[in-house]
């Protein structure tokens, strides 16, 4: 318990202790009214002073203001009926307080489990100065230098590793529970933990844009951005409040003066009065304030912890939602590192001028595919020569002046109309949708007058993919592959894959409008990493990007996944699906079971102590409910 909980403890405890002792005390009058008082004050002062404070701010109808009239009414009808009973209303606070300091717990451990991941961020950051290293705030250090990380220690800022090797634990980033390797040359994020070796890195970012510190500021963003179901408990209860007050004011005046003015039987005001209080009792609104923001911090919490990290929390309902997820290929299905499988050259091209060639225009493209043909060139110690006016066109390829003339590359419906006959030729000698069919990607490269041959490059699977798809089936989610490539090599890859559909040939600017047809009919999750997925993303119900994609698409979608595996779409949809459970459940047996006390209570079966303790632990059990693990 933090300070503020076992002060509340505190003042439990002496309340009860005071009643107890109160009742075999025998004092009457003015004495025993002021000791009431007194007790009364001990475990009701703040919520008094809340109430006051609501009026004077113009914010009359809340929680405390229906305790605060519920229970000064009841103390004073007490002192009207000159009864000397002020249990009633000093039991009721009691209940009251006690459900509040469950609830603050039930919140408080919700907020706990996030607070927990805080401890990845790193306290500082070690500089060797003269052969020592100085620790430093990892803030004051700037991009380019080269700070050491001992075995124990959490990587303070991402960074390339410049010296030395070490295993990893990654577990706080991305919920992988086995060790990562690293060595020289290999990026590495912060707050990750260094296990062995000690490791030199050199670092990429400042701390403020480093992975640990966009965690945090999603997770603290997250929190503070109220979901749907909140949105529209608060505006509900903006209505449900004032007209629970009117409605006990109703029940306090109504009946009394019905029996007396056309019954013409005895007003009975304190009997109307006792049910008009133990209805804003019962009807105060604390269960419906707690419903959604524990599930939902909850739901934060244990996507954070396996690596799924929510931007807001109406992202967080939303994921439960999908009907459909579109899946971008390079990178999300497949690994996005292909590799040049064939090299086809036209009749008197030879392979090394054809690998020539297509290396030089391509060293110009920043595409997985050219990457693919520039690092074969490399490994077959082919020579690149300057690519001058280079152009891209955007999903159907690439032109460049090289050796003085003027060349293309890219796929057949952008090479095929240029040199017609020699493109002809060659494609009458080779069957180009055989390999197509082999879930490889052609490449054509030409000239205006000559073209030149194919290269044929193909990207390795996820292991992964295939199950995590066949899992999102099985849960009801329709799984659409989009891809700029032709029909033959989408469909050989999507049929390995197992997707429910295959959408190929699309240009960058096509993938939006894609998305917007499915959501006509349902919601959509898109999933992508690249600049040109951005549109997409923006336009699905869900968007989702990776944490090592493009920087624009990791701003633009709403949800980030800390590694680049779809496996992690499927324990997103579970911790969405059991939010909404949760949720749904808190609001249908608060309704069903406060209904059955406010009738109870109009009844004038139940007393304010009982409604109380009734009430409050219901809402005590929501909360316990709510804090369940959602998976």
């Amino acid at each position: 318990m933090n300070k503020k909980q076992k002060k509340m403890l505190t003042r439990i405890i002496i309340a009860a202790v005071l009643l107890i002792v109160l009742h075999f005390v025998p004092i009457t009058g003015i004495p025993r009214f002021i000791c009431y008082l007194a007790v009364y004050l001990v475990i009701g002062y703040d919520i008094v002073k809340k109430a006051f404070k609501g009026i004077k701010n113009g914010q009359v109808f809340d929680e405390n203001f229906l305790m605060a009239i519920a229970t000064i009414g009841a103390f004073a009808l007490a002192v009207y009926e000159k009864s000397g009973d002020y249990n009633e209303s000093i039991a009721v606070m009691l209940f009251y307080q006690i459900g509040e300091l469950f609830q603050s717990y039930a919140v408080g451990k919700s907020r706990r489990n996030i607070t927990e991941l805080m401890d990845i961020r790193p306290d500082y950051a070690n500089i060797e100065n003269d052969g020592k290293l100085e620790k430093v705030d990892p803030d004051e250090v700037e991009v380019g230098s080269v700070i050491v990380v001992q075995p124990g220690e959490k990587v303070p800022i991402d960074g390339v590793i410049v010296e030395g090797n070490s295993s990893l634990n990654t577990s706080a980033l991305t919920g992988e529970s086995l060790p990562r390797s690293a060595k020289a040359g290999d990026e590495i994020i912060s707050g990750c933990i260094n296990m062995t070796g000690v490791l030199k890195i050199k670092t990429t970012k400042e701390f403020d844009e480093s992975t640990v510190s966009k965690i945090l500021e999603l997770i603290e963003e997250s929190s503070s951005r109220k979901s749907r179901s909140e949105n529209f408990i608060s505006k509900f209860a903006h209505y449900y409040t004032p007209a629970v007050c009117y409605g006990a004011l109703a029940l306090a005046i109504l009946p009394p003066l019905v029996n007396l003015v056309l019954l013409h039987n005895p007003a009975m005001w304190g009997q109307w009065i006792y049910r008009a209080l133990t209805f804003l009792v019962i009807s105060c609104p604390c269960a419906l304030g707690l419903a959604t923001p524990v599930a939902i911090m909850v739901g934060n919490g244990v996507g954070a912890k396996k690596g799924i990290l929510f931007k807001n929390a109406t992202s967080l309902e939303q994921a439960g939602k999908t009907t459909t997820v579109v899946l971008d290929k390079t990178g999300t299905i497949t690994k996005g590192q292909p590799k040049v499988t064939d090299i086809v050259p036209q009749e008197g091209i030879s392979a090394e001028e054809l690998l020539a060639l297509a290396a030089s225009l391509e060293s110009k493209s920043e595409h997985p595919l050219a990457k693919a043909v520039i690092a074969y060139g490399e490994a077959q110690n082919i020579v690149s020569d300057p690519v001058e006016g280079f152009e891209s066109m955007a999903g159907n390829g690439l032109s460049g002046l090289w050796r003085g003339k003027r060349i293309y590359g890219g796929k057949e419906e952008f090479i095929a109309p240029l040199a017609k006959d020699s493109f002809s030729a060659f494609a009458k000698s080779h069957e180009i949708e055989l390999f197509a069919k082999q879930g490889k990607t052609p490449l054509f490269f030409s000239s205006q007058d000559q073209f030149y041959g194919m290269i044929c490059v193909a990207d390795e699977m996820k292991e992964d993919s295939p199950q995590a798809i066949a899992e999102l089936k099985n849960m009801g989610v329709h799984v659409v592959m989009l891809t700029g490539d032709r029909v033959e090599t989408a469909q050989a890859i999507g049929a390995r894959a197992g997707v429910d559909e295959v959408i190929a040939g699309v240009l960058p600017d096509g993938k939006e409008e894609v998305v917007r047809r499915f959501s006509q009919d349902g919601h959509v999750m898109m999933v992508g990493d690249g600049i040109n997925d951005s549109p997409a993303l923006s336009a699905a119900d869900v968007g989702i990007a990776v944490s090592d994609g493009a920087q624009i698409a990791r701003e633009i979608a709403d949800i980030i996944l800390m590694r680049d595996d779809i496996s992690y779409l499927v324990t997103l949809k579970q911790i969405s699906d059991g939010l909404q459970k949760r949720i749904h459940w808190n609001y249908k047996n608060i309704v069903g079971f406060n209904s059955g006390l406010i009738v109870l209570g109009i009844l004038g079966i139940l007393q304010p102590t009982t409604s109380a303790l009734l009430h409050n632990t219901s809402t005590l059990l929501i909360g316990l409910h709510s804090m369940k693990d959602v998976l």
